[in-house]
């Protein structure tokens, strides 16, 4: 599912347009934090131009088809915590050991029962991509627990991040309850500052007693982890094309009118036939179909793509 970026003071957008963008002076380019960033940089440029992942900021996406992207990620969660848990007291892992503020399984349980009902368990199932993942993550766990970390790192960073913004994506344009019923893999009730958390976790990481070549090995299991997730997206998206037009459960989000208008790129040239003459933004969402408008609104939807590359799965 799509990545993530953190950083900047600017905003619900600016925040997940920096990932992993910091003024710490103490970073060094050996730390392990920066040796990801760039590492991964064109495996995020890939993910973050899957068909799935664009679709989904705009809005364009299936109550059904997301429901599969929950299943994919509880089965992604339950072997990364199964492991995790595996590995609690392992030096090459254990600081980042964070259960009570992360653990993801249990907010995916709720999700379920949500949207398939207390049998959930007898109506889903893995499916081949995300077995994949699955499959690789139980491997890792056991016999090369050090590149836990790549795995662990690509999942929650993105979840705290560009995750944050897909909740609101998909609560707006699947019309779920304002109550997170069916978000709860998004809602991090332990985690009270996501951005100082991030801090922690990414000194923790530097701080692991790694030589060279297990970092440069830990870059290249995050760009493998990229690419697992990527093999999801395109599942998801072949699945979503052979599903036949529902009534979307909420359609486009739609602005609400608060603050300005360009913080809400994703749906502005959708909005325009949707706001009624009696409603005061209506000029404003009309504005979003002049040809200069849809040029700015269209870089910021690329950026907000990127923003979200790591996280759906």
């Amino acid at each position: 599912m799509p990545s993530a970026m953190e950083g900047s003071d600017g905003g619900e957008e600016g925040e997940i347009l920096h990932y992993e963008e910091t003024e710490d002076d103490n970073v060094s380019p050996t730390d392990l934090s920066e040796l990801l960033k760039e590492g991964t940089k064109e495996s995020h440029d890939r993910a973050e131009n899957t068909q799935f992942v664009k679709d989904f900021l705009k809005g364009r996406i299936k109550k059904e088809l997301f429901k599969l992207a929950t299943v994919a990620l509880y089965f992604t969660y339950s072997a990364l915590e199964e492991e995790m848990d595996r590995n609690k007291e392992n030096p090459l892992f254990a600081p980042l050991y964070f259960p009570l503020e992360l653990h993801r399984r249990e907010a995916l349980l709720k999700d379920l029962k949500y949207f398939y009902g207390e049998d959930w368990k007898e109506k889903i199932q893995c499916s081949e991509a995300t077995q994949h993942y699955v499959d690789r993550i139980h491997h890792v766990g056991q016999h090369e627990p050090e590149l836990l970390v790549a795995h662990a790192y690509t999942r929650y960073m993105g979840d705290l991040s560009g995750g944050q913004v897909l909740k609101k994506v998909a609560q707006r344009a699947l019309k779920l309850p304002t109550t997170e019923e069916g978000i709860q893999f998004y809602v991090f009730d332990n985690v009270s500052n996501a951005q100082q958390f991030k801090q922690l976790y990414r000194a923790r990481m530097n701080a692991l007693d790694l030589d060279k070549n297990t970092k440069e090995r830990i870059v290249e299991e995050a760009n493998r982890a990229f690419r697992f997730n990527m093999e999801v997206f395109d599942e998801l998206d072949k699945i979503g094309r052979s599903l036949t037009e529902e009534a979307q459960d909420g359609g486009f989000p739609v602005h609400d009118g608060k603050g300005d208008i360009r913080k809400c790129p994703y749906y502005a040239d959708k909005l325009a036939g949707k706001a009624g003459p009696g409603c005061p933004y209506h000029a404003a969402v009309a504005l979003a179909k002049q040809p200069l408008v849809q040029l700015i609104l269209a870089a910021c939807v690329a950026l907000a793509a990127g923003a979200a590359a790591w996280y759906i799965m």
